[in-house]
């Protein structure tokens, strides 16, 4: 079991206005995500409302903040205990055979133009196993086709913008490598969390982006931009695509600047540092049917 402890600092500057705020950074509690302890800061003293998706397990806290400066810090500590399976027993499941509260990610959406992909990614993966395999070669197809690169892409970038452009954060490859498994009617969904093990050259710890795609009945992780260790994934948010799992949203009129992010491994409950490595499975952080 690894053991993971991170912090997060938000800070902003909000006009005479005041502005509301619809923050996602609570670690997510899923059966293989157990939260060990957490604590909130606000630095405003103001009230909030915390609403957890009944599906998802994301977990969003709602605020109204006043005019003048505002600091957001968020510590947890979790437990992650990933479910593991041999990728080769792994398969796909018919669209007709889907929970449904899985259809909504076979669907295209704002930055995901599966629709638009449909035609490149028959071609490429259309004649592969169904199985583990085939979303492992969407992976490695998009990791190899796109360049990492820091401040090269904006929040209006889509899927099909990052196939032109060939470059992209770990957004764009999420993106990408979601809409090209939707297009071969593969359940993919958009992942946000904190990452242990990014290679510092990269620069600070920052919110990651990543893809949980559906097969066999499990949400199993996928990291197509290769910057990170995705059994050092602490996840915070899922949905369709980037649209749905901001760490802020903001209504209202305010600056803010980069936060601050660290996490590390610890010794979990048996005294043991469990370090994330990579490894030649399938993880998967949630229960049957989650």
């Amino acid at each position: 079991m690894v053991r993971l402890k991170f912090f997060i600092q938000l800070k902003y500057e909000i006009d005479q206005l005041g502005c509301d705020f619809i923050f996602s950074i609570h670690a997510a509690q899923t059966r293989h995500q157990l939260l060990v302890s957490e604590s909130l800061g606000i630095s405003q003293g103001l009230p909030y409302n915390l609403h957890t998706d009944p599906v998802t397990h994301t977990r969003f806290m709602r605020l109204h903040a006043s005019a003048g400066p505002l600091m957001v810090s968020y510590e947890a500590t979790v437990d992650i205990n990933h479910y593991s399976a041999p990728p080769e027993q792994i398969n796909e499941i018919p669209v007709a055979d889907l929970p449904g509260m899985v259809l909504p990610y076979i669907y295209p959406s704002r930055y995901c133009q599966s629709d638009r992909l449909h035609r490149l990614a028959v071609k490429e993966f259309g004649h592969l196993w169904q199985g583990y395999s085939r979303v492992q070669a969407i992976r490695d197809w998009v990791l190899n086709r796109v360049t990492f690169r820091s401040n090269s892409s904006t929040g209006n970038t889509t899927a099909v913008d990052t196939l032109v452009e060939e470059v992209g954060v770990c957004r764009d490859f999420a993106h990408l490598m979601i809409a090209l498994c939707r297009a071969v009617n593969i359940p993919a969904r958009f992942a946000t969390g904190i990452d242990y093990g990014a290679d510092p050259a990269l620069g600070p710890t920052d919110f990651h982006a990543y893809v949980e795609v559906y097969l066999g009945g499990r949400w199993y992780i996928f990291d197509p931009s290769g910057v990170a260790i995705p059994m050092g994934f602490v996840r915070i948010g899922t949905g369709r695509d980037a649209a749905d799992s901001a760490f802020a949203t903001m209504f209202g009129g305010v600056n803010g600047v980069a936060p601050v992010i660290q996490i590390e491994a610890i010794p979990n409950h048996q005294g043991m540092l469990m370090v994330p490595q990579h490894v030649p499975y399938a993880i998967s952080t949630d229960g049957q049917f989650e």
